[in-house]
């Protein structure tokens, strides 16, 4: 290709690139406007991960702040500076924000008719970052879900099942609803086991046995120390309650109270004291009562 055939094809090239494609208030944008934005913005979103997943994440950790703190502040920073960087880069081609007003209303109309959810969704996640109400690791149970959260965003927030089932959860959820919390501030819970004893029971033996098995279980802490309740008198049985701490396993409550309920089970049955089931007596107060007996043939 000798010269002058290079210059008409770098010359129509550039024609292409400075051909207008619309235009905002008095600037004229063009493909070459368009493409060098797409290329800032690019950078500008690798350089913003690379801050906060790099510098900022080892700052935070040598400040010695909780993971989920940290996660929190990084997920604020990053969001900030990606605001920050769009203005710039924005800038930087020669668009003026003021320029970009009629876009900013018919957002705002949009926002008010079809995207009310996701603002909503959008607020609240703001609202969990700052505010924490929920932070990476707990254990949540919010309207039907319950389990732990791994990962928080602004429009949703994840949270694993025992089952190893990824729900996801829109924000709003968490702002609107009423959420239980397990390790919101003390990882350490208390678990209520119900059962009850036949009448006649010792219940000093019966409190030495259910201490024992108590005292038995790894899992149960010895401070705050474990508690056997006397619930009431039932129709056909006592009904007690046994309270232990556990901090291990706030994530499987089902499971531990399933390994306690064995294991008291088994206490019961070795110390003879009987499990009792609904009994009723019968009282004639006329009349009389023909029974009629059958022999293993069933001949009367």
């Amino acid at each position: 290709m000798d010269f002058p055939s290079l210059n008409a094809f770098f010359q129509a090239f550039v024609d292409v690139l400075n051909h207008p494609v619309f235009s905002l208030g008095q600037r004229t944008l063009t493909l070459g406007l368009i493409g060098k934005f797409i290329l800032l913005f690019a950078g500008m979103v690798l350089m913003v991960r690379l801050f906060t997943r790099v510098f900022l994440a080892r700052a935070l950790t040598r400040m010695n702040m909780e993971p989920s703190l940290q996660f929190a502040v990084t997920r604020i920073v990053g969001y900030g500076l990606f605001l920050l960087g769009g203005y710039v880069v924005l800038n930087f081609i020669g668009v003026e924000l003021s320029s970009l007003a009629v876009f900013a209303g018919a957002i705002g109309v949009g926002l008010g008719f079809g995207l009310q959810n996701i603002t909503n969704n959008f607020i609240s996640g703001i609202i969990i970052l700052a505010e924490r109400p929920i932070k990476l690791g707990d254990r949540v149970e919010v309207a039907t879900v319950a389990g732990r959260v791994t990962k928080i965003s602004l429009r949703s927030t994840t949270v694993v099942t025992n089952d190893n089932i990824s729900i996801i959860v829109p924000n709003s959820e968490f702002i609107t609803q009423t959420v239980t919390n397990w390790s919101h501030s003390d990882p350490r819970v208390r678990i209520r086991i119900p059962f009850s004893v036949a009448y006649g029971t010792d219940t000093d033996k019966l409190n030495e046995v259910i201490m024992s098995v108590a005292a038995a279980d790894p899992a149960v802490l010895k401070e705050p120390a474990p508690a056997l309740f006397f619930d009431g008198f039932g129709d056909s049985a006592l009904n007690f309650e046994l309270g232990v701490w556990t901090q291990d396993l706030a994530s499987s409550p089902r499971r531990f109270r399933s390994q306690i309920n064995y294991a008291i089970d088994r206490a019961l049955r070795d110390a003879k004291i009987e499990i009792p089931f609904p009994q009723r007596d019968l009282h004639i107060r006329s009349g009389t009562l023909n029974v009629k007996q059958t022999d293993q043939d069933g001949a009367e």
